[in-house]
């Protein structure tokens, strides 16, 4: 479906990342981004306006429950988002010390998944 080429584009386009800042308040993905300007950066390049913030982001589209959870969702945890590639993994802008990189979707509770695209 067109859906899941898009999906799967915005991972690639993500992956590409991987190593650079965490700035709080940034939305940039070179120069620094926090994780709910990751996500909302992300989306952006594929045509998509999401909220800013991650509490706003966790209304962001339609839930989906974590089983149904498809690539390319935002997984929302309390005060941060992730974006979920699927198999259990994500990819976010973790903190100041470790920037964007790749985890665990379970690492912490997850409170909703977000389901923008499809």
């Amino acid at each position: 479906t067109p859906g899941n080429a898009i999906r799967q584009a915005m991972l690639d386009f993500a992956a590409q990342f991987i190593g650079n800042p965490y700035v709080w308040g940034g939305t940039s993905l070179t120069e620094g981004a926090d994780c709910s300007g990751f996500i909302q950066s992300v989306y952006k390049q594929y045509g998509y306006s999401i909220p800013r913030n991650s509490t706003a982001q966790r209304t962001a589209g339609r839930e989906v429950s974590y089983e149904e959870a498809q690539a390319g969702d935002i997984i929302c945890y309390a005060g941060h988002v992730a974006l979920y590639l699927g198999g259990g993994r994500i990819v976010h802008a973790s903190t100041p010390r470790t920037g964007i990189k790749y985890g665990y979707a379970t690492y912490r509770p997850i409170i909703t998944v977000r389901r923008i695209v499809g």
